[in-house]
């Protein structure tokens, strides 16, 4: 038995439409066309068919290949376990596939075979299997800056869906207007991590997508090793450290008051420190986002034992040279005082004279040579003016008496004439008068203040032939106190 077809140009439309003419009544509907579902989901396929009155259903199944005595899905292992059938043998022929995947990705078409003819219903539906995926507009976002995550899969998903989204697998409620985009306006360093989305309803989720926040150094500081005192000759380390991301490349270390930098690395080492090494120190971080300057630290170098040996040994010199120069002073004075200070110095020292009555003696010393020095000139002083003598005194000169001038001198016992004269009485030369040589007290003479000193000046008696001619001079001076 065969049936009537339409002319081939003909059925090539209704083929195509899925429309018969209402004699023939025969056709398969698709609900659509394609079908886009996520991996691992659940697809119906929704149809309908038509055949002629008089043929009864024999058989119905869905297959994905267009040929002649096509195989049955129901009988393929692969679907067997996946594929249900939810239509009828009247008119409904809609179909489940559950977990779909990448191998089902074909063309699914639905036969019917009655009792009289065979049928396939044309063009078939299009599944489309699809992930998820998690982009972003940048793979590294600056810290303040917008960053847009969207959620995109290889086709567009039949079903109007919802799309949630996770950050660390923890779910956000934070939602975009776009219903597939995730938009984050001025990020900070906690809105790094991972990233992915989902289909609300769906298993499915995304692999993860990793947000960078980047943000230049912050918090750099110097940590200085030892953190104590330091000594000269002992190793110092500075130690830069920063929070940055990403992590610092580079490292610069600047002294305050020099221009250029004076190391480099995260570790700035100085061995051997001395006082050169004082001053302020700080470094410099940077990465690709930009750098920071950390406050300066203070290295302050003190002496080390060598300093300490180079200050006693300085102060032992200038001690010694001190102590020379004094030295050299005191055997100048000894040198240069007259020897008849010494000589009584030697008295007094030999006597058991302390120091203090020393000096006391040797005050008063000094000012008897004083005043015999001062009567030497009054004397001088009469001599010159006293008028010369008749011929007749120079013819008989008698100077064989000569009277002791009386010089009044405060707490001294005066001599007079007579004992001048007394055998026991040194009587002084010219040269002695020139050159005064007062009798030196002794040390109980220094305590008592009455000293033995002289207090006239005796004028011997010139020859004749030492006088000019014509000319014989008596001259007899004698101090009057009146």
């Amino acid at each position: 038995m065969s049936i009537m077809l339409a002319p081939p140009p003909l059925i090539f439309l209704l083929m195509i439409h899925g429309v018969y003419s209402a004699k023939d009544k025969w056709g398969v509907n698709y609900s659509s066309s394609s079908i886009c579902a996520l991996k691992g989901s659940t697809v119906m396929i929704n149809c309908t068919y038509e055949y002629p009155t008089g043929h009864q259903i024999m058989k119905v199944f869905w297959t994905n290949i267009n040929r002649e005595n096509p195989p049955d899905l129901f009988n393929n292992s692969k679907y067997s376990q996946r594929i249900q059938y939810l239509g009828d043998k009247h008119h409904d022929c809609t179909m489940r596939l559950t977990d779909v995947r990448q191998t089902d990705i074909h063309k699914y078409y639905f036969r019917f075979i009655t009792d009289k003819e065979k049928y396939i219903g044309l063009p078939g539906v299009s599944l489309n299997i699809t992930d998820l995926q998690v982009e972003s507009s940048g793979d590294k976002v600056i810290e303040g800056h917008s960053v847009t995550l969207t959620c995109k899969s290889r086709c567009s998903l039949t079903n109007r869906s919802t799309f949630i989204w996770f950050k660390n697998t923890q779910l956000l409620s934070q939602r975009s207007d776009r219903n597939n985009q995730l938009i984050l306006q001025s990020v900070t360093r906690e809105d790094s991590g991972n990233y992915s989305c989902a289909v609300q309803g769906h298993n499915l989720t995304s692999p993860h997508q990793y947000l960078n926040v980047i943000y230049p150094p912050e918090e750099t500081r110097v940590v200085v090793n030892p953190s104590g005192e330091i000594m000269e000759g002992d190793s110092v380390n500075l130690t830069c450290s920063s929070e940055s991301n990403p992590p610092v490349h580079n490292y610069s270390w600047f002294k305050v008051n020099e221009t250029s930098s004076v190391g480099s690395g995260q570790t700035y080492s100085i061995t051997n420190i001395n006082s050169r090494h004082s001053g302020l120190f700080y470094c410099e971080a940077q990465n690709e986002v930009g750098s920071q300057r950390s406050d300066a630290v203070s290295v302050n170098v003190k002496g080390g034992k060598d300093s300490v040996l180079y200050v006693v040994a300085g102060v032992s010199v200038g001690c010694g040279v001190f102590i020379l120069i004094l030295f050299i002073v005191f055997v100048w004075k000894c040198k240069h005082r007259p020897d008849d200070i010494r000589q009584s110095q030697d008295n007094m020292y030999s006597s058991g004279v302390s120091a203090p009555e020393f000096r006391h003696a040797e005050e008063i010393l000094y000012s008897n040579v004083q005043h015999i020095k001062d009567i030497k000139t009054e004397n001088d002083e009469m001599l010159l003016e006293r008028p010369e003598p008749t011929t007749a005194l120079r013819s008989t000169p008698d100077c064989s008496v000569l009277h002791a001038t009386d010089v009044p001198t405060p707490g001294l016992t005066l001599p007079t004439a007579t004992d001048a004269l007394t055998p026991t009485t040194s009587v002084p030369t010219a040269t002695d008068a020139l050159t005064p040589t007062p009798s030196v007290p002794t040390a109980t003479d220094a305590l008592t203040h009455t000293p033995s000193v002289p207090t006239a000046v005796l004028i011997p008696e010139p020859s004749a032939e030492a006088l000019p001619k014509g000319r014989a001079k008596e001259e007899c001076f004698q101090g009057k106190n009146n």
